[in-house]
């Protein structure tokens, strides 16, 4: 049956910052189920439940607005691994079923101007790599356009519906130190040959070794054929976008000479589709991205900001006649990044999406700067811990889709028409409803440094007793420029049914705040957040149901670095987890996959020019005060924060003699939840690891 929610009338006040949408709190009974007065008849979240989860990303809805494609995402246990098929959805909640008759991964389906036909990428096989097909819909039937050197991403059809436009890697060829040639014998098994790099990037955590290449964008016709290199050069052209009137393609890149260099700018250009000529729409120096042409072709949007080289900066909405002229900033008081944006059909306006203190928000702004909410709690397409993310698309008709989450299920398929929020899908109601799930409550307190208000959430156990006292687990979120909110994570939800109060903080630094907030970390990391979150462990305390002697503590990547600093400042815990950690930034800046981003913004200069700030800040040298039995975590492909930063912390524990235990996750990247059995071995191991060290009742 669908559910329909009708929406409470919302203000908004002069600042635009406000909660919008609080009809959707009811969804949580409707959906998971809440704890109450049948928890205690229902088992809790257990780990083999994770294998079952599913949930909804990237929806697109049809241009008349009565459908929806989205890609329904779940874990495969018998591989392992992610998998996500396309699925179509009423947009009336009267039912759904699959898109295709194909098994394997499709995504980024987008459909075609007219409603007719959906094109979208899939795994063509185990050799043949991506590539487009296009489904439609009065037939069923579904053909491959292309054949394809590499994937393509971020499909766009062209206002006409006559062709597709792409993204894909072209690839070049890798530098030669030597030319030397040598005879190998018939059937002699020699080693791989050299690989050689002279790019200043050259891998990403995840993927790895990153082919000679470039970013190109083509044109292919929709009813298939050849591919159309649009773009040139040895420079990046990514998001490509069509004009109204199919001629042009606006794409995002940095066509500047010292472009490698000059990577924090981007700029948004104009591209010629039959002539290829590229004009450059903006000049700022800093980043502009995601270009969206308005439907009557009158305007260009875009999002950037002018780089300040600081820690953090809220990205900007700007909008501008096609050719770049006329540039105006929509929205300057609202102090929050915009992620994406949409236009109306009619081009009054824009749908933006953005962060808001723990949940993640849509709006919609007129041209002259009016401002409407529109829809609350996008996200749940990051299962593992409470991070935000999602997607939302416009139909011509103003429907609005997007995926909806709340603390007690992942991402499910979500409309709005007007004042009516849909759900149109209820893809955990065969297992959550059935499972007592640990409360989350929202929880401030204020900083001992400075007074500020700080905000987190507590998780209860499932049938949590208020007359007892519970130990009490510290989860660090990463970054630190990213934040935790009132969205469903396994993790946690684990961590509370093995019995623990869960607290996980948003302190300074967190994005959802302000820019000024986040940015308090700029030259000055860690710093005043360890204040803030040891301020928000004793306000958990004066709670009354946690007991002081049982306090946990554990994170990752930025997360761990901030256990790894808490245990060096503090013996008030018992044990620690410090996962994917950076333990001296020295090392850690001129050895992770995105080693440049760091420089000046992180700390002031370079680890050469100031050491002494680069050791200063890196918990490495706090651990010497270490007293707290410490499991340290990492996965052995982890290029973000390499098993060496790990390997620091464990081995000066262990020369140390302080109880300490290594555990490296072989296959696993800086993502060690990408894959079920690894998410649900990281909260074993962590879980284990806190029992040995519990207090005795």
């Amino acid at each position: 049956m669908p559910m329909t929610l009708r929406r409470l009338p919302a203000t908004f006040p002069a600042n635009l910052i406000a909660p919008v949408l609080s009809a959707a709190l009811g969804i949580v009974g409707l959906l998971a189920g809440s704890p109450g007065a049948q928890a205690a008849e229902k088992p809790a979240f257990a780990p083999m439940d994770v294998f079952a989860l599913e949930w909804a990303t990237e929806p697109e809805v049809a241009p008349d607005g009565e459908h929806v494609v989205y890609r329904r995402m779940g874990f495969d246990v018998m591989t392992d691994r992610r998998r996500g098929n396309l699925w179509l959805a009423a947009a009336d909640g009267s039912g759904q079923h699959k898109l295709t008759s194909f098994d394997g991964d499709e995504s980024g389906a987008r459909w075609s101007p007219d409603g007719s036909r959906i094109a979208y990428v899939r795994s063509a096989g185990d050799t043949d790599g991506a590539e487009i097909f296009v489904h439609w819909l009065a037939t069923g039937q579904d053909a491959r356009i292309t054949q394809l050197p590499a994937s393509p991403n971020h499909l766009r059809w062209s206002p006409d519906g006559r062709r597709l436009a792409f993204a894909m890697q072209v690839a070049a060829e890798p530098p030669v130190v030597s030319e030397q040639e040598l005879d190998k014998p018939e059937g002699a098994e020699w080693a791989e040959p050299a690989r050689i790099t002279d790019r200043l990037y050259h891998e990403a955590d995840g993927s790895g070794y990153i082919q000679p290449g470039f970013s190109h964008v083509f044109v292919v016709p929709a009813d298939g054929g050849t591919a159309r290199q649009v773009t040139s050069g040895d420079f990046h052209h990514r998001a490509p976008a069509w004009s109204a009137d199919g001629a042009t393609l606006y794409v995002t890149g940095n066509r500047a000479e010292d472009w490698e260099y000059d990577y924090r700018n981007s700029e948004v250009y104009a591209v010629d589709v039959a002539t290829g000529r590229t004009t450059a729409l903006t000049s700022t120096a800093g980043p502009d991205t995601d270009p969206a042409p308005s439907p009557d072709g009158r305007h260009v949007a875009w999002l950037g900001f002018e780089d300040k080289e600081q820690a953090y900066q809220v990205t900007r909405l700007r909008v501008a006649r096609p050719d770049g002229s006329g540039v105006v900033e929509l929205l300057p008081g609202l102090d929050r990044s915009i992620g994406a944006i949409a236009w109306a059909a009619d081009a009054s306006g824009l749908y933006v999406q953005y962060d808001d203190r723990g949940r993640t928000k849509i709006g919609f702004t007129t041209l002259a700067g009016d401002f409407t909410p529109v829809a609350d709690n996008l996200g749940g397409a990051t299962v593992g811990r409470p991070y935000g993310g999602g997607s939302f698309s416009i139909s011509r008709t103003g429907v609005v889709a997007y995926n909806l989450t709340r603390p007690e299920h992942p991402g499910e398929l979500a409309v709005v028409r007007g004042d009516d929020l849909t759900l149109l899908t209820d893809l955990n109601g065969d297992l959550l409803p059935h499972r007592a799930l640990g409360a989350v409550e929202e929880f401030w307190w204020k900083s001992s440094h400075d007074q500020r208000e700080i905000q987190g959430w507590i998780v209860k156990p499932p049938h949590f007793d208020p007359d007892k006292q519970y130990p009490l687990l510290v989860e660090n979120h990463g970054g630190p420029i990213s934040n935790y909110g009132e969205r469903f994570s396994p993790e946690i939800q684990l961590y509370a049914a093995a019995g623990y109060v869960v607290f996980y903080p948003n302190p300074r630094g967190s994005t959802g705040y302000g820019e000024e907030f986040a940015n308090l970390l700029y030259h000055n990391y860690p710093g005043e957040d360890y204040d803030d979150i040891m301020s928000g462990v004793d306000a958990v305390i004066a709670e009354g149901y946690v007991d002081p002697a049982q306090l946990y503590v554990t994170g990752g990547s930025a997360g761990g670095i901030m256990t790894a600093w808490m245990i060096g400042k503090t013996d008030r815990f018992r044990a620690a987890a410090v996962i994917k950690p950076v333990m001296n930034w020295y090392s850690k800046t001129l050895n992770a996959d995105n080693w440049f981003n760091y420089f000046h913004v992180r700390y002031p200069g370079t680890p050469w020019t100031n050491p002494d700030d680069y050791l200063r800040f890196s918990p490495i040298s706090l651990v010497g005060n270490v007293s707290t039995p410490t499991l340290v975590m990492v996965g052995l492909d982890d290029l973000r924060t390499p098993p060496s930063q790990a390997k620091q912390l464990y081995h000066a524990l262990k020369y140390r003699k302080i109880p300490t235990v290594l555990v490296e996750l072989p296959g696993a990247s800086h993502n060690i939840a990408k894959r079920p059995s690894q998410l649900v071995e990281k909260v074993g191991h962590i879980v284990a690891w806190f029992e040995a060290y519990a207090t005795e009742e």
